[in-house]
């Protein structure tokens, strides 16, 4: 930890309450989980858990990876019942088809924008989305519309790396997760229950 970047840590507890005054109640929010670390995702479906303890509903918009992954999130929240939309066709550097992988993402934009759109939940996780704006496989001026004008219930959250400026500035929390040191740059493939 680099002393200071977190000036604000003290070797003493607070004394005084450090919330701001005014604070107000939100029809709904927007979160950006953005960064070169690890977490955004995991974070993300932390907040779906937390939605389906308030008897919220909730869906998950997955993009890039491919349905056929399975991963332990999706198999949780689909016990929960969870909406869960796979827009994926995998790994982009496993692609043989790159024209194909842009299509599959316009497609699943058009869906993920409905399901905001219809209001039926009260979560929708926008998973790995930032990389079709980043890429320009979608428009992220669209993007920004399609959340400005959700209904007012419905929360969103958006995950990926290089967030565009136009997603951070419509959130209302951006957090951006830094890698200090992952297992994988050290050779240790993704383990299952850890990263998937």
């Amino acid at each position: 930890m680099n002393p200071q970047d977190d000036a604000h840590l003290t070797d003493e507890p607070l004394t005084e309450d450090p919330r701001p005054d005014g604070l107000r109640s939100a029809s709904s929010l927007v979160v950006l989980n953005t960064g070169n670390g690890k977490g955004k995702s995991s974070s993300a479906f932390g907040m779906m858990v937390r939605g389906l303890a308030v008897d919220w509903n909730v869906a998950v918009c997955q993009f890039i990876k491919s349905g056929d992954w399975r991963v332990g999130e999706e198999k949780m929240g689909r016990k929960l019942g969870v909406e869960w939309h796979s827009f994926g066709d995998g790994f982009t550097w496993d692609s043989e088809n790159l024209d194909h992988d842009r299509n599959i993402a316009r497609e699943g934009w058009a869906q993920a924008s409905a399901v905001i759109s219809a209001g039926d939940h009260q979560l929708v996780i926008l998973d790995e989305l930032t990389y079709l704006c980043a890429w320009g496989w979608i428009d992220t001026d669209e993007v920004v519309a399609t959340i400005s004008q959700r209904p007012e219930h419905v929360n969103i959250v958006i995950t990926g790396r290089d967030a565009p400026q136009a997603l951070i500035d419509i959130a209302d929390t951006v957090t951006e997760m830094t890698e200090i040191k992952h297992a994988y740059a050290q050779g240790i493939r993704a383990k299952r229950g850890i990263d998937y």
